[in-house]
């Protein structure tokens, strides 16, 4: 068993996750009309240094799925691309749903239920742990959304964490999306209290760092740490000991990325509540 996993914040949703020779890259993508800085980006210089590279894809959102990914010199620094099943057909990839589990080389991969489109993965590696997922959240808006329509996105969340609770997760990437207004992190607040990762990274905040540090200062539990990685490339050691947790983090220079201010949350909304959302929900 390994004692060491270094992750790396890209943007929104995309992670590096470095396991000594072997690097997983979540949900990679540039950013809308490509504005991710080229120092940030991910180039094939990533890959050096691995024997092999897994490249996860949990649903066909523009903003998880860039097709970028299929650029990078497959056969040169051996990829392996494993994609929900949710894709277009054709897309290269070991496709993967809901229920189901695969074992490679390096890694076996359990694919669980999102409340989005596609899947979010549970990883196992060296004695190690990673979840990711994707659009997996309790997607309400507590200001405009009706009872009915709340007390459905409840069930689906909680129908699909269930599955989840139990798992020993050592590091866990989740959305903690600000757009939702009031109890916007109640998704995660769930997910920390059920399911006890061991450490938990904010993703999916709309370029506003505010979000994730202050979850970062009040989320926490005896079970959970949480660590906000708000800058492309800033990265960190996570050293899993028997008794303690050691978390080395490491933040590239300033400007490398501006954040998208915005106003304080919750923030008032007068449109349709579910055109902004990854996951409109249909209550008949």
């Amino acid at each position: 068993m390994t004692d060491t996993l270094t992750v790396t914040y890209l943007f929104h949703s995309g992670f590096l996750v470095a396991v000594e020779d072997v690097l997983l890259v979540f949900d990679y993508w540039r950013g809308e009309n490509n504005t991710l800085p080229a120092k940030a980006c991910v180039s094939e210089k990533d890959f050096q240094r691995f024997r092999r590279v897994y490249v996860f894809v949990s649903h066909s959102h523009v903003d998880h799925f860039d097709p970028i990914i299929y650029d990078w010199d497959r056969a040169k620094y051996h990829i392996e691309y494993i994609i929900s099943d949710d894709l277009p057909q054709g897309v290269p990839g070991r496709r993967m749903k809901p229920g189901d589990e695969l074992t490679l080389e390096d890694i076996s991969v359990r694919a669980f239920d999102s409340t989005d489109l596609g899947v979010s993965f549970f990883v196992e590696i060296m004695g190690r742990t990673i979840f990711h997922a994707g659009d997996l959240n309790l997607w309400h808006w507590r200001e405009e959304s009706t009872v009915r329509e709340i007390k459905q996105a409840e069930d689906d969340f909680y129908e699909a964490v269930d599955p989840i609770r139990g798992l020993n997760i050592d590091l866990c990437m989740f959305p903690l999306d600000p757009r939702q207004g009031g109890l916007f992190d109640a998704g995660i607040n769930h997910f920390v209290m059920s399911v006890k990762p061991r450490v938990v990274i904010p993703m999916h905040w709309q370029q506003r760092a505010e979000v994730p540090l202050n979850y970062a200062r009040r989320g926490r539990t005896r079970y959970t740490e949480i660590l906000a990685l708000t800058k492309p490339r800033e990265r960190a050691d996570l050293t899993f000991g028997e008794d303690e947790l050691q978390i080395h983090v490491h933040t590239p220079v300033s400007g490398l990325f501006e954040e998208k201010k915005e106003p304080e949350i919750p923030e008032e909304r007068n449109d349709d509540p579910f055109t902004d959302t990854d996951l409109p929900v249909n209550v008949q």
